[in-house]
């Protein structure tokens, strides 16, 4: 088993929405990064394992991932600039980077607690 499951799920994107009242406006509207993505996570430095690929799912603006090891939190502004932290029990990871309306995305994480990596991230939708 993995134990750096948590910097494995680094590029997972979340969408903090505020209150109730934009709640449901986004509901009603598809945020344009809805989808599947596949995301490749590439350690630059550090001793977290070399390399990754996680299916993601954003829904409405939420990502989620099947294994749950981990929480998210952060936000996809509608421009597709990405800022988010996701953490679990080892540490937690800032993520920053953009997804594009094509269907790609790329950007950078840190991570702090017991594994002190940092890396990159690629993105590219699957549907």
């Amino acid at each position: 088993m993995k134990a750096l499951t948590l910097f494995a799920a680094l590029p997972l994107i979340a969408v903090s929405l505020g209150g109730a009242e934009a709640a449901s406006r986004k509901a009603q509207v598809p945020n344009r990064f809805d989808g599947n993505w596949s995301i490749e996570v590439i350690t630059e430095s550090g001793s977290c394992d070399r390399a990754y690929r996680y299916g993601v799912r954003i829904e409405q603006g939420q990502a989620s991932y099947p294994g749950g090891d981990f929480q998210i939190s952060g936000r996809v502004t509608p421009n597709g600039a990405v800022r988010a932290t996701i953490s679990n029990s080892l540490g937690s990871a800032n993520v920053v980077g953009r997804l594009a309306a094509g269907g790609y995305g790329n950007g950078t994480w840190t991570a702090s607690g017991s594994n002190q990596c940092r890396g990159r991230w690629n993105a590219e939708r699957r549907g």
